[in-house]
Order: C-alpha cells, then sequence, then structure tokens
C-alpha cells in the first residue's frame, strides 16, 4: 500500500536527514578544531622566538657572568684540546662544559617570567607546553600541566617524582607534536667562543618546546560525538513517536472499519427483518408476497456488496476500465431513498457524463461515492442542495461533491481525512479516512478536501488517473 510505502520513507528520509546533520556537524566541527589548533601552534611559535630574543638578549648585555662564562668556557676548550694543566677525567671536563652551555643559555627571570604570564598563561585555550635542554631533555620551565610551576617548596623525593612526570608528559607531547626547537646565540660581545671560534660562526645552544592541544581543543574533539549521541535519541525518539502515530492511526482505521461495517450491514439487516414480518402476515396477497421477496433479494444483494467491498480492503483489487455514470447513479438512488426518512428537503443532483469511465474497483468507488454523498447528507439540518458533477481534462478524470451544509473551520482542514475526526454528532465520519485511502492506495487517484467555509457548504473532489 502506498501509505505504508510512505511510512518507510519518511522513516528512512528522517534517518538520512538525522546523518546528514551529524556529518555536517562531524565536518564543521573538524574545521573548527583544525583552526584553533593552528591558532594553538602560532601562539607556541611565538612564544618560543620571544623566549630565544630573550635569551640571545641576556647573552649579550644582561648577564653580569658572561665574561667569566666565556673564560671558562675556553678553558674547558684548552683542557679537551690540549691536556690542560693536571689529569682531569674528560667525564668531568664534559659535566662542566654542559654546566657552563647551560648556564649560558639561561635567559633573564624578569624577560622570561614576562613571556610565560603575558603570552602563554593568559590564553584560552590554556595550551600545555614544557621546555627541555638539548643536553639530557630535562625540563626547565612549563606550563598549563599537573606540576607545581617551582619545584623549589617540593620534597627531594616530590621534586623527583615531579621531574619524572614532566619527562612522561614531553614524551606524550612528542608523540602527537614535533617540539619546536629555540636556537639561542650564546657568543657574546666579544666574539665568538666555543668549538665554532675557529671558522668565525656564533655557537648555539638549542632548547626544545614540547606542547600538546588545550583542553578545549580535546573537548571539541568529542563534542561531534555527543551530537551524535543526541542525534541517535532523537532519531530513536522520533522513531518511537511515529511508530505510536501510525498504530494509533491504525487502530482508529480499525475501529472506523468495524463501524463503517456495522453501519453498512446495519439497513439492509432491518429491512430484511421488516420484510420478513411482513411475510408472516397470514392475509398477504401474491402481489404483495412478490414485492417482499424482490426487496429481500434487493437486500441480500447490497449485503453481498457490502461483504465484497470489505473483502476487497486489505488486497490489491483489480480495476477494470468502465463507465463511471451506472455507478454514480445506482449509488445516487440508494442516497435518495434514505431522504425522505430523514423529513428534510434536501435535493441531489447529479451531472455525469455517458461516455466518462476509468478503470476502477466498482464495489470500492462506488463505496467511496457513498460516503461521500452520506456526509453531504448528514451535514445538511433542514433543507439544501447536494450536486455531484463529474468531468475529464488533461490530467485524467474528476468527480466533485459539493453540499450546501455546516461547513468546516479552515483550522480543521487538515485534520479531515483523520479516523476519528468529526465536526459534529453527524457529521463527517470515519469513512472519509478509508475512502481517501481506497482512491490514493487503490486506484492511484487523490481525494481532497477542495473548499469548505462555515455555515455556506464543502466541496470534496475526486482526481482518478487518466484511462490508457
Amino acid at each position: 500500500m502506498r501509505a505504508y510505502r510512505w511510512s518507510v520513507r519518511l522513516k528512512l528520509g528522517l534517518i538520512v536527514f538525522a546523518g546528514a546533520i551529524a556529518l555536517a556537524s562531524l565536518w564543521y566541527t573538524q574545521r573548527l578544531v583544525d583552526r584553533l589548533r593552528d591558532r594553538e601552534q602560532a601562539v607556541i611559535q611565538l612564544w618560543a622566538d620571544a623566549q630565544a630574543q630573550v635569551a640571545e638578549a641576556q647573552q649579550r648585555s644582561i648577564n653580569p657572568y658572561q665574561d667569566e662564562l666565556r673564560r671558562l668556557d675556553a678553558f674547558l676548550r684548552d683542557v679537551r684540546t690540549f691536556g690542560g694543566p693536571g689529569p682531569v677525567p674528560p667525564e668531568e671536563v664534559a659535566a662542566y662544559q654542559r654546566a657552563v652551555d647551560w648556564a649560558q643559555s639561561m635567559p633573564p627571570t624578569g624577560e622570561l617570567n614576562f613571556i610565560l604570564n603575558e603570552i602563554l598563561e593568559p590564553d584560552p585555550f590554556s595550551i600545555p607546553a614544557v621546555i627541555t635542554d638539548s643536553l639530557r631533555g630535562d625540563p626547565l620551565f612549563w606550563r598549563n600541566v599537573n606540576v607545581p610551576d617551582t619545584l623549589a617548596a617540593l620534597s627531594r623525593q616530590d621534586s623527583l617524582a615531579a621531574v619524572e612526570r614532566l619527562r612522561s608528559l614531553r614524551r606524550e607531547m612528542d608523540a602527537s607534536y614535533e617540539p619546536i626547537p629555540i636556537r639561542i646565540d650564546v657568543g657574546g660581545a666579544s666574539g665568538p667562543v666555543g668549538p665554532a671560534a675557529a671558522n668565525g660562526s656564533t655557537q648555539q645552544l638549542t632548547q626544545f618546546v614540547h606542547y600538546d592541544e588545550s583542553q578545549l581543543v580535546k573537548e571539541l574533539r568529542i563534542f561531534p560525538w555527543i551530537q551524535l549521541l543526541f542525534v541517535g535519541l532523537f532519531i530513536g525518539v522520533g522513531y518511537v513517536g511515529f511508530s505510536y502515530v501510525r498504530r494509533s492511526e491504525q487502530s482508529n482505521l480499525w475501529v472506523g472499519m468495524a463501524r463503517e461495517a456495522a453501519h453498512q450491514l446495519g439497513t439492509p439487516i432491518s429491512s430484511l427483518m421488516g420484510w420478513v414480518e411482513v411475510l408472516r402476515m397470514p392475509d398477504l396477497s401474491d402481489d404483495q408476497r412478490a414485492e417482499a421477496v424482490e426487496e429481500i433479494e434487493n437486500d441480500i444483494e447490497r449485503l453481498q456488496r457490502v461483504a465484497n467491498r470489505f473483502s476487497d480492503i486489505g488486497s490489491m483489487p483489480k480495476l477494470k476500465p468502465q463507465p463511471l455514470a451506472p455507478i454514480i447513479e445506482q449509488t445516487a438512488a440508494y442516497i435518495r431513498r434514505r431522504i425522505p426518512q430523514r423529513r428534510e428537503q434536501i435535493r441531489l443532483a447529479v451531472d455525469v457524463p455517458d461516455d466518462l469511465s476509468a478503470p476502477v474497483n466498482e464495489e470500492l468507488f462506488a463505496w467511496v461515492i457513498e460516503n461521500l454523498l452520506k456526509n453531504a447528507l448528514d451535514a445538511i439540518d433542514d433543507e439544501g442542495r447536494i450536486s455531484l458533477t463529474a468531468g475529464a481534462d488533461a490530467g485524467g478524470v474528476w468527480l466533485s461533491v459539493e453540499d450546501t451544509g455546516a461547513g468546516i473551520e479552515r483550522s480543521q482542514w487538515k485534520n479531515v481525512f483523520r479516523p476519528g475526526y468529526s465536526t459534529k454528532k453527524r457529521g463527517w465520519g470515519l469513512g472519509l479516512s478509508l475512502a481517501r485511502r481506497v482512491i490514493e492506495d487503490y486506484h492511484g487517484g487523490s481525494l481532497r478536501l477542495e473548499d469548505s467555509t462555515v455555515g455556506e457548504g464543502t466541496t470534496f473532489r475526486i482526481e482518478l488517473p487518466r484511462q490508457e
């Protein structure tokens, strides 16, 4: 059935839409994360460059011990080259040289604190960073890590644990990002020193800045997955809610079919009971008996039609091209017989061309026309008019049922075809929902509320595809 296919397509569309939202969220969040990561890398690079500049300035002019360090460096070089005064072990000379190199590379405290406090620390991303020397990889400075900014107040055991923690963090950072080298010139104002002095180059020391993503970036990376979770919950809740609505509609539809069946069967059964009582009359004439038998046959035929209608629902009925005028006229005649019983002045006019034909199932199509006419009849309180017109155009065959009844408020138009909707005690019944399904699902056409005005009337329109 087309309604079922529409339901499946709606569910698939909901899943595809939610998936598209999730993918778009992932793409946008990843793009945002990349931009923030690039900004953090720029901040770290700026920090490293600033530290190198400060360290070089300190080595050139500020460090009051620069000359002593230069002389000590030259002495250690002579010891390595010529043996120097006394037997000094090479490992001690190397250790002294490392100490001198480290001392020469130390930037001034004030400038370094300015860099740390004004560049890195106020950064809204709180970038974790560790600076190490180039000799043993020992941590020199660090920020935004779970380690105290200074180890001076710690015990020896806690200090060693903190250093080990910093080394572990350094390794984790290097696994994610390449460290940024800080190359610091340690030559003095008097000229270059160290092994590079022979060729007139400037002696350099290298420190490294190790860093990782800020906490904000890490949280943004998991944010799309949180979104996916909520989207999944949305799909689940929406699916359950939609399924509940569909089941509710199906339940109302079955109730409507049961009530409609009872209504369809009620009239001929009541008529049969009346004719049975007539046949029991002892003084019944032959003409009266023949009339009763004929009417009983008509009621039985109608019961058979009702049974055929409901047996066709649930299975795809066979459509056969046939004239529509006889079907409509026969149904209109049945409705006209109901009008005098209501003691109302209602006129039913039918205008259908004799040559108008379409592929239909006679039983189900007649049922649809009957429902529309009965609803129009029930909408008229005292007197009025019902008009059924039909024709053909470029799109196919159309039928229009117009009445001068109570009408429907425009805000309720969308609810007319919902199972269980009713405007009044004798108003629009559950048959409209079934009628629409018959036209749309079985005949490939459409049934819609074309127009309605409160106090003036209502018009329904059926459109069927052109006969091929």
